[in-house]
């Protein structure tokens, strides 16, 4: 039966699969709070923070009013409540003045007021708001050396929320004496609330010694200004126990995991067995494609560890460290790619690689398709797939050969999926 498998079509209902079971619209109502007996006002940040707020809209019963930033592109229609569109990954003045817009919403408020929160990947970026004499351009700076250092998302985020006046907690605390409820769609390896779009209504226990160990850890060079401001109590993010928090409700909506889950479903269903090796892979991009390759190449073989025919399945989300510049590419075609070249020439094997946002990095396709055969057709159309590599051009590798996947923004963001067919 799986030899007469279209591989591109297999992983699309794969990848459909893992976003459905994402989808706010289907997810939101089980998590509701309970109405207040002042104002709902509704703040949000992220890729699919408006695709959060329609579903909202769509079964709260009652008034509702508020404020979302999404990323340009990613809105969608709603009734009562405002979305804004930012810059991402790179944030920008229209991020700045929808931070500002967020935390003024939610000024004010009393005891009886509820503050529904509606969180998503990509909020880091798309809420810029400096603390103290901080200004934009160091924010940007500090993404823009993160986004280079290979760092992984929860190292990026501690560095991101100790120079936030908005992030680490701190909209949450803005909001006291009222209630706050976070509805979160993780993108974290690990599923940590705190740690999605740097945990604007969620704090934790990490200190502003962290990020500066982050930031020695991977070499990076920041501003001055946001290293003196690391170094002063300024920095310090409020801590869990704060009283403020007390009586917060805290609700992960949906995560990689679930939708791992689903795509493993969807695989059965077209009567093909899958594994899932794990929801929280990180690391170089390169490496854990050679590794999921080393696997793949395994099985094809020697039928171990899993036997063929078997999709093997993970998530998670991997870094790409950029010793050269002027390649495009992003995390998943960087997968796919030294994938690819671990791969070639052992029949049977097909690998897709997707962020589940409909975007992977700053390209517009959300990643790709590989197969046994991807490397010697690179050469044949005059490519050298290493070189390819080495340039973080894995983009121009796949455009090359008609193999880029790009669904378009998809509402949601658990982080990225990666499936390997073996036949």
């Amino acid at each position: 039966m799986t030899g007469s498998i279209d591989p591109k079509a297999f992983f699309t209902r794969l990848f459909d699969a893992a976003v459905a079971a994402a989808d706010p619209a289907k997810t939101i109502r089980a998590f509701l709070p309970e109405k207040p007996r002042g104002r709902t006002i509704v703040v949000g940040a992220g890729k699919g923070a408006a695709q959060m707020a329609a579903a909202l809209e769509d079964v709260w019963d009652g008034p509702l009013e508020g404020v979302v930033v999404t990323r340009y592109g990613y809105g969608a229609p709603t009734r009562m409540i405002e979305v804004l569109e930012a810059a991402h990954p790179v944030p920008d003045e229209a991020g700045l003045s929808g931070a500002k817009r967020l935390m003024e919403s939610v000024t004010g408020l009393g005891p009886d007021d509820l503050v529904i929160a509606l969180v998503c990947g990509g909020g880091s970026a798309l809420l810029p708001a400096p603390a103290g004499f901080l200004t934009l351009a160091d924010e940007i700076a500090v993404n823009e050396a993160l986004l280079a250092s290979g760092a992984p998302i929860s190292a990026m985020n501690t560095v991101r929320k100790h120079i936030s006046a908005i992030k680490g907690g701190r909209l949450a605390a803005i909001a006291h004496p009222a209630r706050v409820v976070s509805l979160i769609v993780s993108d974290i390896p690990g599923d940590d609330p705190a740690l999605v779009s740097s945990g604007p209504t969620v704090p934790d226990t990490a200190s502003r010694a962290d990020a500066l160990a982050v930031i020695e850890t991977y070499g990076m060079q920041l501003p001055d200004a946001v290293m003196q401001h690391l170094a002063s109590p300024a920095a310090d993010a409020p801590k869990p126990d704060d009283p403020r928090f007390s009586g917060h409700e805290v609700h992960v909506i949906a995560s990689a995991a679930r939708s791992l889950e689903a795509a493993s479903a969807a695989a059965e269903a077209q009567g093909v067995p899958a594994v899932i090796l794990s929801d929280a892979i990180e690391g170089e991009a390169r490496e854990v494609g050679g590794v999921h390759a080393a696997i793949a190449r395994e099985v094809a073989l020697r039928d171990r560890p899993f036997r063929k025919p078997v999709v093997l399945l993970s998530g998670g989300e991997t870094t790409v460290t950029l010793r050269r510049s002027g390649g495009r590419g992003g995390r998943n075609t960087e997968f796919l790619l030294a994938l690819a070249l671990g791969i070639e020439g052992v029949s049977g094997i097909s690998a897709f690689a997707a962020d589940t946002d409909g975007i992977d990095g700053s390209e517009e396709n959300a990643g790709a398709f590989a197969d046994h055969g991807t490397v010697a057709r690179l050469r044949s159309a005059g490519h050298d797939p290493k070189a390819l590599l080495a340039a973080h051009d894995a983009w121009g590798a796949f455009d090359a050969l008609d193999d880029l996947f790009a669904p378009g923004p998809t509402g949601t963001n658990v982080n990225d999926l990666r499936a390997v067919l073996v036949r």
